[in-house]
């Protein structure tokens, strides 16, 4: 039996409201609506039926602009009909209403959504949009003087760009539109002195907490994203990590808690990449045993943790502002910058960064666990032992835990099993010379 999908609906019998799940079906991928079916996909006879195939491929061109599919179909002398909704490669519209087949709703699209959507449609990107009345000299000089001195560093422009005007500049990076003499969204983001003025929630915020209710201390970065980049990375390295003290031979020696590679490449993806359209600023929250990084922004469909540790291109959500970081020398790919993540912390000894995704939200969580940290997961003490230990030399054997733990092999294997849900994997075959390590994990976003 055919169930229902992000591209299949089932109704039991036909209203004309549902025309919006047609519109919706036609502005997403495409789907099939089954008239004449319950929620469980039982058959429910339409006495209509053969009406209905005459009425709503007229409705639909009326109403919608759409040719329908509409084909009867017949069970046991019961009838049910198939509308098949093609996706149409430009906006349509319900009675002046848009509507978006997302998973298994129905959304009607407004605001920002509908805007981005009616852009994407028209081949463009929200950045892209040029902003009436504002020009070149608008933007700030400084900045222009330091994306120079970065680009030439990186050596990801010709001497040609670099030295030429700035509307030179702006044009080389495809932020300018020569035609009508005026710069884009992304030029305003990177360049202008005050970019909110143009875009709401062009900021960012970082605070420090104790405890998820007890903020200690917060900051709001602002100006432009390449100020942004260069202020926020200097909060983090400095009044936002607090240094792990330890002595060695006598010597006193201060190890911050979380690599700062890992932190550059977690701040500069959320800026680059963020959906500057929502109107909600970046959010970095820190505690003392982990530091999170939240921004309202997409992955590519159908991402996964295998394809967050591999190297494969993606889309960037602000092509213009993405480009322009990494002339600036601030990403280096699309892709890529999770697997500098994942293995910068595999480095300096914590545990993998956990990823969370719930579209429009990404979310990169890194921990260092603490043995109060892990009490606080409910962990008795032998498991907070194996997951130290594998955090401190990047893997555990049984035998190893049997050591740690002092205790039988069977004991051990069961230690192993109940930490295999949340925080370990199995690292090689079955038998002799099997690892565990500390997983890299999913979940669905909270924002923070």
């Amino acid at each position: 039996m055919i169930k229902e999908s992000q591209n299949i609906e089932w109704k039991e019998t036909w209203h004309n409201d549902y025309f919006k799940w047609v519109c919706g079906f036609a502005n997403a991928q495409g789907g099939t609506l089954y008239i004449g079916k319950d929620n469980k996909g039982a058959i429910k006879h339409l006495s209509n039926a053969r009406k209905l195939m005459e009425d709503i491929p007229n409705q639909a061109r009326d109403l919608l602009g759409l040719m329908l599919d509409v084909n009867l179909h017949r069970d046991s002398g019961q009838d049910s009909l198939e509308i098949v909704v093609e996706p149409y490669p430009f906006p349509i519209s319900l009675r002046g209403k848009y509507y978006y087949r997302s998973g298994s709703t129905l959304q009607e699209l407004k605001g920002a959504a509908l805007t981005k959507f009616l852009l994407l449609r028209q081949g463009k990107k929200w950045d892209g949009v040029p902003i009436p009345n504002v020009t070149v000299t608008d933007l700030k000089n400084d900045t222009f003087g330091f994306f120079r001195k970065k680009a030439a560093k990186n050596k990801r422009l010709e001497s040609e760009d670099l030295n030429g005007t700035n509307e030179e500049l702006l044009e080389s990076l495809h932020l300018y539109l020569e035609d009508e003499k005026m710069v884009k969204r992304a030029a305003v983001l990177l360049f202008h002195p005050k970019p909110e003025k143009y875009v709401t929630g062009a900021y960012i915020k970082i605070g420090f907490f104790e405890s998820d209710d007890d903020l200690k201390f917060q900051d709001e970065v602002k100006g432009n994203l390449l100020e942004q980049a260069e202020k926020a990375l200097d909060l983090l390295r400095t009044k936002y990590s607090q240094a792990i003290i330890s002595y060695h031979g006598g010597s006193r020696e201060e190890t911050s808690p979380f690599p700062e590679e890992a932190l550059r490449e977690a701040l500069y993806n959320a800026i680059a990449h963020k959906d500057y359209s929502s109107g909600i600023p970046i959010q970095i929250s820190i505690y003392p045993d982990r530091m999170i990084f939240w921004n309202e922004g997409q992955l590519p469909d159908n991402w996964t943790v295998e394809k967050l540790t591999q190297k494969h291109p993606s889309k960037p959500f602000n092509p213009d502002v993405a480009n322009t970081f990494f002339r600036a020398g601030y990403i280096e790919c699309w892709g890529r910058g999770t697997i500098k993540i994942i293995n910068t912390c595999k480095a300096h000894k914590i545990a993998p960064p956990i990823f969370f995704n719930n579209p429009p939200d990404f979310q990169v969580e890194l921990i260092r666990y603490t043995n109060k940290g892990l009490t606080a997961f409910g962990l008795k003490d032998e498991l907070r032992k194996i997951v130290l230990h594998i955090q401190e030399n990047g893997s555990i054997s049984n035998s190893e835990v049997q050591t740690i733990c002092n205790v039988s092999k069977a004991t051990s294997t069961r230690y192993l099993n109940e930490l295999g849900t949340n925080f370990i994997e199995k690292q090689g075959t079955t038998g002799v010379g099997t690892t565990y390590v500390l997983k890299v994990l999913t979940k669905s976003s909270k924002k923070v």
